[in-house]
Parts: C-alpha cells; sequence; structure tokens
C-alpha cells in the first residue's frame, strides 16, 4: 500500500463531494479521479482531479488503491463489484445494496479479489452511539427491556425532483433504505440481530411523485430480548424534527436525541452517569435537505488504520448486509394501510 491511499469516486452528487471533501483533507489519502455520468458536475471536480463518465474508463486508466462508490441505490452492486474485479477495495455508501442477494454476490467479489468492503454506516461514530454501546459492551445497563426510535424527518418536493432515482421502488427502494438505513443500522448495532418484525406503512403527503411509503410504525424483536417499537416518517412540515433513540434496561434508561442523534436527552443509570454530550457538529446539509451527522472524515479515517494500520473495519460487508436483511425483513413483514 503506497503512503498515501488513492481514491477515485463514482458518483459525485451531493455525498460524492462530501467524500471528496474529506479524502482531501485527510494527510493520508489523495483523490485521482471522479466518476458521473452527469457532464455537468464536471466544473466541481477539484483541480487536478481526473474526470470521467465512464466507471469500465476510470477503472482501466487509473492507479488508485479505494473505490467509494457514492452513485443511487440500484447501482451500488455493479459498481462496487466493478471495482473489486479492478482490485480496488471499496467504500459503499447506504445502503449497501437493494437485496440480501446483492449483498452476497458483492461480498463474493470481494472474497475472490481478496479486497475490503467498508460499508458507510457513520452514524456509528456519534459520540452519544459510542458511549451508549460501550455501556452495552459492558453490561452496565443489564437486561434489555425496549428501544424507541423515532426518525421524524422532512423531504419535499423539491428534493424528489432534484434526481429522478429518489422515490422510485425499483430505484431508490423506499424510505428505510435511502431516508433512515442509519437508524435501522443503530438499532442493529445496539441490539444485535433482530428476529422479528411487524408494521404498516403508508405514503399520505408524496403519491404524486413517488412510488413508495413516506411514513411507518413497526414493532421488532431482537434476539437479546428486546422489544423495538420503530416510528418513522418524512411527513415532518418543512423540515426535519428528530432523530432519537431510547433505551429501556434493567439498570437504566438512557435517551440519544437530537436531530440526528447528537445529544444525551435523557440518562438515568446504576453505572456513573454519562458526560453530557451536545455535538456542535453540524448534520450533513445539502441545499434542499439534511442527512445524518457528518462524520465522514470518520469513515475516510477507518479506512487508513485499516488498510495502514490494520485495525477493524468500523461496519462490515456482513454487517452492511445484515441491515439490509432487516430492511428486507420489515418491508416482508408490513401492512401497506
Amino acid at each position: 500500500m503506497p503512503e498515501k491511499i488513492r481514491f477515485a469516486i463514482v458518483g459525485f452528487g451531493n455525498i460524492g463531494r462530501r467524500h471528496a471533501e474529506h479524502i482531501m483533507a485527510n494527510p493520508a489519502t489523495e483523490l485521482v479521479a471522479v466518476c458521473d455520468t452527469n457532464d455537468a458536475v464536471k466544473g466541481k471536480v477539484p483541480k487536478g482531479v481526473a474526470f470521467y463518465q465512464d466507471i469500465n474508463d476510470m477503472l482501466k486508466d487509473i492507479q488508485a488503491d479505494v473505490l467509494s462508490v457514492c452513485t443511487p441505490n440500484y447501482l451500488h452492486e455493479p459498481h462496487t463489484i466493478a471495482g473489486l474485479n479492478a482490485g480496488l477495495h471499496t467504500v459503499v455508501e447506504k445502503p449497501m445494496a437493494m437485496s440480501i442477494d446483492e449483498c452476497d454476490r458483492m461480498i463474493a467479489a470481494a472474497e475472490a479479489n481478496n479486497k475490503i468492503i467498508f460499508a458507510v454506516k457513520q452514524n456509528r461514530y456519534n459520540p452519544p452511539v459510542q458511549a451508549v454501546k460501550e455501556l452495552l459492551r459492558n453490561d452496565e445497563l443489564g437486561k434489555p427491556y425496549m428501544m424507541q426510535v423515532n426518525c421524524f424527518w422532512n423531504r419535499g418536493d423539491a428534493y424528489y425532483a432534484e434526481s429522478d432515482w429518489r422515490g422510485k421502488k425499483v430505484k431508490d427502494g423506499g424510505c428505510l433504505f435511502t431516508q433512515f438505513s442509519h437508524f435501522i443500522d443503530i438499532m442493529y448495532y445496539l441490539n444485535g440481530k433482530i428476529t422479528g418484525a411487524e408494521g404498516w406503512i403508508y405514503n399520505f403527503a408524496h403519491q404524486h411523485n413517488t412510488e413508495v411509503e413516506d411514513t411507518g410504525s413497526f414493532v421488532l424483536k431482537a434476539e437479546n430480548g428486546s422489544i423495538i417499537n420503530f416510528n418513522f416518517t418524512t411527513c415532518s412540515y418543512e423540515r426535519n424534527m428528530e432523530g432519537s433513540i431510547a433505551l429501556f434496561a434493567e439498570k437504566g434508561t438512557v435517551k440519544i436525541g437530537g436531530q440526528y442523534l447528537n445529544t444525551i436527552e435523557y440518562q438515568k443509570t446504576e453505572a456513573p452517569a454519562l458526560p453530557q454530550i451536545n455535538i456542535k457538529a453540524k448534520a450533513n446539509d445539502y441545499g434542499l435537505y439534511q442527512g445524518s451527522m457528518s462524520n465522514h472524515d470518520k469513515v475516510v479515517q477507518n479506512v487508513v488504520d485499516v488498510l495502514h494500520h490494520n485495525k477493524a473495519v468500523m461496519t462490515s460487508a456482513q454487517e452492511g448486509k445484515e441491515v439490509v436483511r432487516i430492511i428486507e425483513l420489515m418491508y416482508a413483514k408490513a401492512t401497506r394501510i
């Protein structure tokens, strides 16, 4: 591995540019190429970085170590496999793919080429999430009872008009894939395997411009015994309202809240109190909408830590696949009202 890890990016929309920003800011990484089918983004490519409109041309031409896959959901599988087959490790934006079968093909390609898939689940890095994970890891909360997950965001007409794949069943997949897979990942990260689900979904406010739900409510069962209530909507009026997770257990109750899991809103535990965490860092801001907490610098650093220092992958391909499995389970068990 060279002293500087060389990245290429496929997909140079909002999230691709966020990857570029942090790749270029890290002293151990450099951006060598960008690919996007839209020629209009060429002017946004940093000076000195090669631009391509065909991923196969880019992969044939460049010398790189890692491919960041930042294309729409339905392209994650083919673009990841193309990168792996070209001998590059891959960083794959959420969701890892659109189905378990797609994930399996990606994992098989990684194994065949002896390369690593880094699944992007940057909310794991949120300090409140890490603080609660440490309590659970040390068994300081005792037996888990229940978890409440609330995801109350806004996605207006302009958001769906910006990109023709958004809100399309085959290309987008639905809110659980596109908006709320990070929350499903944290639910899984803190509870372990999800074994059962029942829920209801509906499209209240976006029937004129989407083929998928905008609101849902689920009850899930985790292998650790916890019951999980998961409520979501993209109908919060005009702006995001809340992203929160409350955990009720034998030896304590903790709520991670804020707009994007950035604060400890409540805690009462037998263990020593967690520090008051109120992160001032902004969410990923894309103009028309806001996303999750901006932690992509830590995603890039994890690639460096793994490839240069043999540390652990923060979110493995198998974990990315497990989140997709949970989403498939939720949709399979949902009643459309």
